[in-house]
């Protein structure tokens, strides 16, 4: 569920309708700033809402351009911007030594465990899978709206699958490395 809340801001600007662009950047933006306030106020330190603030610094900057101009190239290359941004986000948390998987992986794992080499590198592991979904969606997306298709049912395709391949990796690699876990603990 975090990760679900993690990307609801790009959810929602996902699925509102393309001809209101600006509006849905604008919900992206109100839904970036709830999450980011809800969670820090519910005790989530910034290590895990790097997501969240990327985010928002993201959809105000698509606002801005969207309500100053409408008509902007930008949102033809919106999604696959979005896509983009996220790669970026990702893949600079993993250059800085603190991949935003691991902030989210702290809300649900003791204490104890946060300093473990595997639990680090798991993390490592999950971002940037990550990472390399973003990249390829953004890629796909860029390619489909250069072909005049990137609000089509082929570009929500690509952007459902951005998020749902790297989400049931990370299902099955959290389940894999802590049944291995489990299992070493038991010789």
């Amino acid at each position: 569920m975090s990760y679900v809340r993690t990307f609801l801001p790009w959810i929602v600007f996902a699925v509102l309708p393309s001809a209101q662009w600006q509006w849905g950047a604008l919900a992206g933006l109100v839904a970036a700033v709830a999450v980011a306030v809800s969670q820090r106020r519910a005790g989530a330190g910034f290590d895990a809402l790097i997501i969240e603030i990327g985010s928002a610094v993201f959809f105000a900057a698509l606002t801005v351009i969207a309500f100053t101009d409408p008509h902007s190239g930008v949102h033809a290359y919106s999604a696959a911007l979005s896509s983009a941004v996220l790669a970026l986000i990702a893949g600079g948390s993993l250059l800085a030594g603190r991949p935003f998987t691991l902030g989210i992986a702290k809300r649900t794992t003791p204490r104890e465990v946060w300093g473990l080499r595997p639990f680090v590198r798991a993390n490592v592991v999950i971002t940037a899978v990550w990472t390399a979904a973003f990249t390829v969606t953004a890629g796909a997306l860029a390619a489909l709206a250069h072909a005049g298709q990137g609000h089509s049912t082929p570009a929500t395709l690509v952007q459902v699958a951005g998020f749902a391949v790297p989400m049931l990796f990370t299902v099955r690699y959290v389940a894999a490395v802590q049944a291995k876990a489990g299992a070493a603990g038991q010789r």
